[in-house]
C-alpha cells in the first residue's frame, strides 16, 4: 500500500455551495429523524456529506499520472466541486444516481491508494468487483464515538462506508440504532406485517433500501396508535364545537357542530387550597396558563371560578391580566421545572 495521499479537503472546497445548502436544510427537513431532538452542535447533513466525501477523495494533484498538468488538475478539481454541489442539495439526499457517482469517486481514490497508478487502468465496475472479492482491502470504516444525532455516521453510510457510532446519551444511542444499525439489516427486503403478508404480489416487487422496513414502521405505528386510543382514548375526549363556544370564539365558526381532537393538554398537579374558605377545592399547580406566546398567535387558558369550583376556557390573544396568566399558580424555585 502506498503512503497517504493528499485529499480534496486539504486543498479546496466549494464552501459557498455547502453553506447555502446547510442553511437551507434547516427549514425543509420536516419528517427527518434530525428533528426528533435538537442537539447543541448538530452538523447539517449537507455539510457532513460534503466533508466526508472530500476526506475520502484524492485531490487531483495526488494523481499526477492521470492529471499531469496544473490545468488538468484544476479542471478535474472543478468537476469534483460540481459533484459536491449536487451532493449537498436536500433533494439529492436519496438520489441514487448522484450518490453512486460519489461512491464511485471514493472507490477510485481507494484503488489509487492501494494500487497506485495501476488503478488508472481499472473501471469502476472492476474496482467494485475487486472490493467484493477481497482483491482490494475493504474501504476504511467510519467511527464516531460521540455521534449525537448521527449526522456524520449516517452520511458516511450513505456514501458507502461501514459506519460505527456510539454515545453516552441514551437518546443518541436510540436514534443511531434506528438510523444506522437497524435499517441495513432489512435493506432490500419486503415488509413482513400481517397486512403485507396477505398481499403476495408485494413479495414480487422490488423493495429498494429500507422501503420495506418503512412500510412496517408505518403499519405498526398505526397499530400502536389505534391500540392506545382503544385503551385510553376515553381519557382524552374530543370536543364538540357548540354555538356558545362560537359566540365567545368567532374563529371557531368553520368548525361549529364538529367534534375535534384535542392536540395539546396542560398537565398539573393539584393541592387543597391554602385559603380556609376554600379548603375543599383542589387547586391546580401550573407554572403558566399561556398556551402560545408567539407574537400574533397568543393563546392562554383562563380559569373561571363558579359555584365553589372552577372550570377552564381557552382564550385567544394577550391576557388582560398578563402577570397572573404567565406566572400561573406555582411560586418559588418549583416554577423553573414546569407543571
Amino acid at each position: 500500500m502506498t503512503t497517504t495521499r493528499k485529499k480534496l479537503i486539504e486543498v479546496a472546497l466549494p464552501l459557498e455551495a455547502i453553506n447555502i445548502a446547510s442553511a437551507r436544510e434547516k427549514s425543509i427537513r420536516h419528517g427527518h429523524p434530525s428533528t426528533l431532538h435538537l442537539w447543541w452542535a448538530r452538523r447539517p447533513l449537507a455539510a457532513a456529506r460534503a466533508v466526508i466525501f472530500a476526506q475520502m477523495v484524492d485531490d487531483p494533484s495526488a494523481q499526477p499520472e492521470a492529471h499531469p498538468t496544473a490545468a488538468a488538475q484544476e479542471a478535474r478539481r472543478q468537476a469534483l466541486f460540481k459533484l459536491i454541489e449536487q451532493l449537498v442539495q436536500w433533494e439529492n439526499t436519496t438520489n441514487e444516481t448522484v450518490l453512486e457517482q460519489a461512491r464511485a469517486e471514493i472507490r477510485q481514490s481507494w484503488a489509487w491508494q492501494c494500487l497506485g497508478a495501476n488503478a488508472a487502468r481499472l473501471t469502476d465496475a472492476q474496482i467494485a468487483a475487486m472490493l467484493a472479492s477481497g482483491e482490494l482491502p475493504p474501504l476504511p470504516a467510519f467511527h464516531d464515538p460521540f455521534a449525537g444525532g448521527g449526522a456524520l455516521p449516517l452520511e458516511a453510510q450513505r456514501l458507502g462506508l461501514e459506519s460505527y457510532a456510539s454515545d453516552l446519551n441514551p437518546v443518541a444511542v436510540l436514534i443511531n440504532k434506528a438510523m444506522i444499525e437497524i435499517p441495513p439489516k432489512f435493506a432490500g427486503k419486503p415488509p413482513v406485517n400481517p397486512a403485507a403478508r396477505q398481499d403476495r404480489t408485494l413479495f414480487k416487487q422490488e423493495w429498494r433500501g429500507a422501503a420495506g422496513l418503512a412500510e412496517d414502521v408505518r403499519y405498526y405505528g398505526q397499530w400502536m396508535r389505534d391500540e392506545a386510543e382503544q385503551r385510553i382514548g376515553h381519557l382524552y375526549p374530543k370536543i364538540e364545537i357548540t354555538a356558545a363556544m362560537v359566540a365567545e370564539r368567532p374563529d371557531l365558526k368553520p368548525y361549529q357542530g364538529r367534534k375535534l381532537t384535542v392536540i395539546a393538554w396542560l398537565w398539573a398537579r393539584t393541592v387543597k387550597s391554602p385559603n380556609p374558605a376554600f379548603a375543599n377545592v383542589d387547586v391546580p399547580l401550573a407554572s403558566t396558563f399561556m398556551l402560545s406566546t408567539k407574537a400574533g398567535k397568543e393563546a392562554y387558558v383562563e380559569p373561571v371560578i363558579e359555584n365553589g369550583g372552577y372550570r377552564f376556557t381557552v382564550k385567544v390573544g394577550k391576557p388582560q391580566c398578563g402577570e397572573a396568566k404567565e406566572n400561573g399558580t406555582k411560586a418559588g424555585a418549583g416554577r423553573t421545572f414546569g407543571a
